[in-house]
């Protein structure tokens, strides 16, 4: 494991002095890929800090970061902390109403512009006296200062700013699946700490290479990729976009690769897309196991790897056996944006279906609730002016997770929901949705679920279908989606058995506002949209005694 260091600055140096002509950051645009090595990086992103002490000081000035992942994100980021000023990333899904909310809050001063989708919508929010800074090969109708301006005049040119380890450097706000976000304070030993302690756990090899394609305004990224690069001395490589995925991630051959749930879901897709569907790459499989894995494994990208993470949100166990069957271990973990990697599951220690075991260093207990509870050094110091929201998460050192667990005799743990995920049903009796939504995910005919029941007669099961399903016969399929909540119900106490299951008519996404930026689940916009059908169909399936399978809407 590297040395330990108190700030993001000491490794930048680190690195800069032990290996400047190493490449650092690598981006591809089309047929064009460019490179900064440590030292290139370096100068880069020090010119920067010094416009940006000299503009704004070094008292911690609020800087937004709009733009797709792309290495000026990086140095940018890098530019802003060693300024001595603060980060507030802005996800380029976001709509106008929360940019409004999180720019005003966060009193921003200047925003760093890439290559954002959401500009055109939410560029009438930002305030005229919030300065644009333009990212290289970005063109935007707005009065902005160019980045490479200020490069070229402050070239040779470092800030006075000296980094401390306890110094706020970067505000995430929380996507959050209800209401306005939250902004989670981040020190260098926040952002650091729980990286370092990590690095056996996660089985990090030195000088690993990785590949940036979440966005990195999330903390996951933004750790996982971006501080376990200058932990490792690592190289970083750029998605050009979501539909040369396949092309990068084979391309660049990750050591260590991290995706949420919905990911791995896409990933699926895609290979048994280029099979014909999985019936076909079953049929493979059987007739020729180890070449057929040698082949998804050379597609993905995944024929040198040592650690492939799953987090942030439930995994079917289904889709984590998937993997296993093409020769890839998938593993899942757990973190959030208050405390990053707190338990996960190793090569020594591993039980699907469970986010593993505390890594070293940090202290798991349950609460009387069932809610977990963890402390460890490197924790957030808490909410950006929220001194009560602060108080609630925060408690005498233990973070307050807001995930019910249990733990089995062998320390294992794993997730059974959201302490405010639960609901009552008519019957005034308690329903956990994440166990029987992850019993259902098993059909292999539906890639997402929601479970309802909030006063109804019955739980009633909301899933996506998997493209292939969407083709079939109806009949046949609502037959087996049946089937399928039968054999649910054999195994769960009565209150809480599927009535019914709607079959929504897209997949739900970022962009149509059923999924947060980080790919989690709104539960509240799925009981907006399907709640009416949802609380028929439950009255109709109790006053009939048999489940009932419907179209969304039919």
């Amino acid at each position: 494991m590297p040395f330990a260091h108190n700030t993001v600055m000491d490794y930048a140096e680190r690195w800069l002095q032990q290996c400047p002509d190493q490449v650092w950051l690598r981006e591809r645009q089309g047929d064009v890929v460019a490179e900064w090595t440590w030292g290139t990086a370096y100068s880069e992103f020090q010119a920067v800090a010094a416009w940006l002490e000299a503009e704004y000081g070094d008292d911690g000035a609020s800087v937004a970061i709009l733009s797709k992942n792309r290495a000026h994100w990086m140095l940018a980021d890098m530019a802003i902390l060693s300024s001595g000023n603060v980060s507030i990333p802005l996800f380029t899904t976001l709509i106008p109403e929360i940019v409004d909310y999180v720019v005003n809050f966060s009193e921003v001063k200047l925003l760093v512009l890439g290559e954002a989708e959401n500009w055109d919508k939410v560029r009438g929010v930002i305030p005229d006296d919030v300065k644009v800074l333009l990212l290289p090969g970005v063109e935007a109708n707005v009065d902005a200062t160019r980045w490479e301006d200020v490069v070229a005049q402050y070239q040779g040119r470092k800030p006075k700013h000296a980094c401390t380890a306890d110094e706020v450097f970067t505000i995430p706000f929380t996507s959050g699946t209800t209401g306005m976000p939250k902004g989670v304070l981040q020190t260098h030993d926040s952002m650091i700490i729980p990286m370092e302690r990590s690095q056996s756990a996660l089985n990090i090899r030195e000088r690993p290479r990785f590949l940036s394609y979440l966005p990195l305004s999330h903390i996951a990224e933004r750790q996982l990729v971006w501080i376990n690069s200058l932990i490792t001395c690592g190289e970083v490589s750029f998605n050009e976009n979501l539909t040369t995925l396949l092309r990068d991630m084979a391309e660049t051959r990750p050591t260590f690769f991290f995706g949420a749930p919905r990911v791995w879901e896409m990933l699926r897709q895609g290979i048994t897309a280029k099979f014909g569907g999985q019936e076909a790459l079953d049929q493979a499989l059987a007739a020729d196991r180890a070449g057929v894995q040698a082949k998804v494994q050379q597609a993905l990208g995944f024929s040198d790897y040592d650690y492939l993470l799953t987090a942030a949100a439930p995994i079917p166990v289904a889709l984590i056996k998937w993997y296993e069957d093409v020769g890839l271990t998938v593993t899942e973990g757990y973190g959030q944006t208050e405390a990053m990697v707190l338990v996960v599951n190793t090569e020594e220690h591993t039980r699907v279906g469970s986010i593993g075991k505390p890594v070293a260093g940090v202290e798991v207990r349950m609460s009387d609730e069932g809610e977990m509870l963890c402390k460890a050094e490197g924790l957030s110091p808490g909410y950006y002016k929220q001194p009560d929201k602060t108080a609630e998460t925060f408690v005498d050192g233990w973070v307050h997770t807001g995930d019910k667990i249990r733990i089995d005799d062998d320390g294992f743990i794993f997730i059974t929901g959201r302490v405010k995920d639960y609901f009552k049903t008519i019957q005034g009796k308690f329903v956990t949705p994440i166990p029987l939504e992850d019993a259902y995910a098993a059909s292999k005919s539906v890639e997402q679920l929601c479970l309802l029941g909030r006063g109804y007669s019955k739980t009633v099961m909301v899933c996506v279908l998997s493209p292939a399903a969407a083709e079939r016969d109806w009949a046949a399929l609502s037959a087996e989606l049946a089937a399928q909540a039968e054999a649910v119900n054999a195994e769960v106490e009565k209150h809480a058995r599927i009535g019914a299951v709607i079959v929504a008519p897209q997949a739900w996404t970022i962009d149509n506002g059923m999924l947060t930026p980080t790919m989690k689940l709104k539960r509240n916009q799925v009981e907006e949209q399907f709640g009416a059908q949802a609380e028929a169909l439950a009255r109709q399936a109790a006053e009939q005694g048999q489940i009932l399978v419907a179209r969304a809407g039919q």
